[in-house]
């Protein structure tokens, strides 16, 4: 399976996403296709049999444009382009509305324009100066014809049949008044044909400036990165630019100098601000052996460094693809606003002809019967109601990443909205993961050091957090770590492996029951006692028997406490899941103050919990960091993880903190209610404005001398577009608590 996240051209409303996006997933070849209105791009999975040029066959057959993979830049000269031609034709539809309405006001006129003494000359120069905005709104016309011709209409069909319609007839009734039937004067549409094409490119062009600005976080990021490296070639120093960069180079930082890519300091020390990762306003030391990534800031040392991930593989570049991509994914509500829009279009077209025949049929002039089935296709456009939706979702998006809060799925923001049940990993998540030794028990003939080389020698093999604390210490007190064989994951318990031919096992109290070793007395005293200190324990087994037992101290994280009160306040149900043992997991939820402790279960009984607890109608989160919690993070309704926590964790979750700070918790449950709030607002004002303006445009309320003409219709969809965009705009205002 491949995917690919393409630049798609020609879209304008919400019909043209969800056509595409129908046609796209009909190809047997296609997995999943999502199109994002607003970023104007598809995010497709499809079969290695495909190439690029395939989807761009299947996305031209639908009636659009692969305009190329999906970079985020913007085209500054087509937004000049289009800023040019929006004023050029706005000074010509001022001269055709000056020309159409200065009969009304009884001030003098020169002949020419004078719709009563010299109707023809007047007819002749509205049709000229109609004819160049066919030019202008040619994309409209197009699309909406091909659409209808496709059997797929949408708002540009609406569009197109309104402003067809008028121009025919106006054409008609200008080809009757050169033959004499002045009359027909009267009968011209030229100014609501132009209009409608002028409003609905200005809306468009409000909506792009609008949609440029939701994409703001993303350009942030992509800017973080410099476009040039200095790399050091024996002792020359070249500038290169940041495509040239390989892995296994060795780049140059200066103070004041950016790191190019992702790499490992060889060479110097210095401080470095990586904010736009880490949160952390102040610089933070790095020296030999110490990471670096690509966009941060080298303050005051020089530093030579090894490129480790370059290009789109470095970190700033996996957020990047990962916030796009969860921009083109599609939360459920969002699915319920394409439904409606695909039903929608027909039924506008089927009414606006119904009430054109109905008018007819009751004695109305064709004149009053033509206008009102124009004033309908135009004012029922579903503009506003496809963009309730994508709009919303993309600012918000953008002000995760902005909080550093990376969501890998748009849906993850509409779930967050009914999270009732937060159930926590302990150690890495409510703890720093930190861990120290704080008490050593050697019951073996080894001394101390001796014991804690073996310790250290088999843990360097782990991932786990605690292997950090014995890779640490090792590196602290110069221990010669000593070869390991047969390493082995002992899932949820600990690990094994052989130092000279002798099997040494690592892990908690499960291992004694594993190998049926049973409980002494003496072994259990201690570990109560270094538990009730606030101590994880570790077992040392050689062969079968019990050789040493540790006590590791961690440290809860500053912010803890305080997130759990406001999650609780926020009647969220709060649960401590760990492999920990109950002793020293109680004394930690204590702290908290966590009632409810679920200690001493394996990944698959954590995995168990998170599944009883979703049967019995909770929506969970689930927040943790290792690779046993990876099964729980992908079976919770929302996973969360660290950006430091392991890969799998990582890769599993559905959150990930950038910046390991539980309180962004918060942060993301605040978006996401702000974000659903603001989404049914927006469909709200969209189905309201539908529903009034329809019946204004059938004359249901000509009793009350309320009507509508086409270019006033035009005039009001595009404030029901600008409606829901300032109100989705309103999101940017969003401030942490």
């Amino acid at each position: 399976m491949k995917k690919v996240i393409l630049k798609i051209g020609g879209m304008s409303c919400s019909g043209c996403s969800s056509t595409l996006e129908k046609h796209l997933n009909k190809q047997d070849t296609i997995i999943s296709a999502s199109v994002n209105l607003v970023m104007a791009q598809a995010l497709i999975f499809y079969d290695d049999s495909l190439n690029i040029e395939d989807l761009t066959k299947y996305i031209k057959e639908a009636g659009f444009e692969n305009l190329g993979i999906f970079n985020n830049q913007l085209d500054d000269k087509k937004e000049k382009k289009e800023t040019q031609y929006l004023i050029l034709f706005f000074l010509i539809s001022f001269l055709i509305m000056f020309i159409s309405m200065i009969h009304m006001i009884d001030i003098p006129m020169p002949s020419i324009i004078d719709k009563r003494s010299n109707p023809q000359m007047y007819s002749i120069i509205l049709t000229v100066l109609t004819f160049p905005f066919l030019f202008y709104g040619q994309d409209i016309v197009k699309k909406g014809t091909k659409n209808l011709i496709h059997k797929t209409p949408n708002m540009d069909t609406l569009v197109t049949l309104g402003v067809l319609s008028s121009l025919f007839y106006s054409l008609f009734s200008t080809g009757m008044i050169l033959l004499g039937y002045k009359s027909y004067v009267e009968y011209l549409y030229f100014d609501s044909c132009t209009m409608i094409i002028f409003f609905i490119k200005l809306g468009r062009y409000i909506e792009n400036k609008s949609k440029e600005k939701t994409k703001e976080a993303i350009a942030e990021l992509v800017q973080i990165t410099p476009r040039k490296a200095l790399k050091k070639m024996g002792e020359k120093e070249i500038e290169i630019t940041i495509d040239e960069v390989k892995k296994g180079d060795i780049l140059i930082a200066k103070p004041g100098m950016k790191i190019a890519v992702d790499g490992i300091i060889i060479e110097g020390s210095t401080h470095v601000k990586d904010s736009f990762i880490t949160g952390e306003a102040y610089p933070s030391k790095k020296e030999k052996e110490d990471k670096v990534l690509a966009g941060s800031m080298n303050i005051d040392g020089y530093i030579e460094y090894k490129a480790q991930k370059i290009g789109k593989d470095s970190t700033i570049s996996e957020m990047v693809r990962l916030v796009v991509e969860s921009t083109g994914t599609k939360p459920p509500i969002a699915r319920l606003a394409d439904k409606v829009c695909a039903y929608f279009t027909p039924f506008i077209l089927i009414l606006s002809i119904i009430t054109f025949l109905v008018y007819l049929l009751i004695g109305e002039s064709f004149n009053q019967a033509f206008t009102t089935f124009v004033t309908i296709l135009v004012v029922s456009c579903p503009c506003a109601l496809g963009l309730a939706t994508p709009l919303a979702i993309t600012i918000s998006e953008g002000l995760c990443a902005k909080n550093l809060i990376l969501v890998k799925k748009s849906e993850t923001l509409e779930k967050a909205t009914n999270i009732d049940t937060i159930v926590f990993d302990k150690t890495g998540t409510l703890t720093y993961g930190k861990v120290e030794i704080a008490k050593i028990h050697n019951y073996s003939t080894y001394s101390e050091k001796e014991l804690l080389t073996k310790v250290a020698s088999i843990e360097n093999k782990s991932s786990h957090p605690i292997a950090k604390v014995f890779k640490k210490y090792s590196e602290e007190n110069n221990l010669v770590l000593e070869n390991v064989l047969n390493f082995q994951n002992i899932e949820g318990i600990g690990i094994t492996a052989e130092i000279e031919n002798k099997k040494i096992y690592l892990g908690n109290n499960k291992l004694l029951a594993k190998l049926k070793l049973g409980y002494n007395k003496q072994f259990l005293d201690e570990e109560k006692k270094l538990s009730k200190q606030g101590n994880s324990i570790v077992y040392v087994i050689e062969e079968n028997k019990i050789i040493g037992l540790i006590g590791l101290s961690d440290i809860i994280r500053e912010e803890a406490k305080e997130v759990i009160e406001k999650l609780k306040s926020a009647n969220k149900e709060i649960i401590m899941l760990t492999g920990d043992n109950l002793i020293y997991a109680t004394t930690i939820a204590q702290t908290l103050g966590i009632k409810n402790i679920i200690a001493n279960v394996l990944p698959q009984e954590k995995h168990k919990k998170i599944k009883d607890l979703k049967e019995e109608g909770k929506k969970v989160m689930m927040i943790g960091d290792g690779i046993n919690d990876a099964p729980s993070l992908a079976l919770a309704d929302i996973g969360v993880s660290f950006t430091n926590a392991t890969d799998i964790a990582v890769n599993t979750a559905d959150v990930v903190l950038l910046n390991d700070n539980l309180s962004k918790i918060l942060t993301l449950l605040n978006i996401s209610k702000k974000t659903i709030k603001n989404i049914k607002q927006n469909l709200f004002w969209a189905f309201c404005y539908n529903i009034i303006m329809i019946q204004v445009a059938m004359g249901l309320f000509k009793g009350f001398h309320v009507r509508i003409n086409p270019m006033l219709a035009s005039m009001f969809m595009m404030l029901s577009s600008l409606t829901v965009i300032f109100n989705a705009l309103s999101l940017k205002r969003f401030k942490e608590k």
